[in-house]
């Protein structure tokens, strides 16, 4: 049974998770900011086999995430690099990070963002770059941007009308929760 090709919605998540949506993918992108490019680097870090691995790369080239190089002609070896379409994809894996440590470390953080100049340990959190507001589904909504087709109008104020008929009391007490 073949998957289902997310690239032709007009969701920007359905697309993103076209390049990204396997975990194994997000993993090679997190080894190839520590700085691993070869294949056989990746291969020892994700104990992965080397035919799920070279499909996944294959597939990270192809979206332009990470660019292939030669760097050896006999044999030929190859290399794979972070594009700038894989380096932004920092802030996700930030998130991911964050949200990690919050929700799935009992035993508390194993990793966490320090910054370089003074070593204090970062809190990171999405914010507005126009406001310098934090942004959460409680202080921001979705809203239709200029390619947006009829029918991802329609989502969007199904959406918006449920969002909020169903405030509940677990949102307004994280709201509270998150904003003292």
């Amino acid at each position: 049974m073949r998957r289902k090709n997310l690239s032709a919605t007009q969701c920007p998540i359905a697309r993103s998770l076209e390049s990204v949506g396997e975990w194994w993918s997000l993993l090679i992108i997190r080894d190839a900011f520590h700085g691993l490019t070869r294949f056989d680097e990746f291969q020892k870090s994700l104990d992965i086999a080397p035919n799920m691995l070279t499909r996944r790369l294959m597939t990270l080239v192809d979206g332009g995430l990470l660019e292939k190089r030669l760097y050896s002609e006999r044999p030929p070896r190859y290399e794979y690099i972070l594009t700038s379409r894989g380096y932004d994809l920092s802030p996700v894996l930030t998130t991911l990070l964050t949200w990690g440590n919050k929700h799935f470390a009992p035993e508390g953080p194993s990793i966490q963002l320090a910054d370089l100049e003074t070593g204090h340990i970062a809190e990171p959190v999405v914010i507005d770059k126009v406001t310098g507001h934090e942004i959460s589904a409680l202080t921001h909504k979705l809203v239709p941007g200029p390619a947006a087709s009829d029918g991802m109008r329609q989502r969007l104020e199904h959406h918006q009308r449920q969002h909020h008929s169903h405030l509940t009391i677990t949102e307004v007490h994280y709201h509270e929760e998150n904003l003292s």
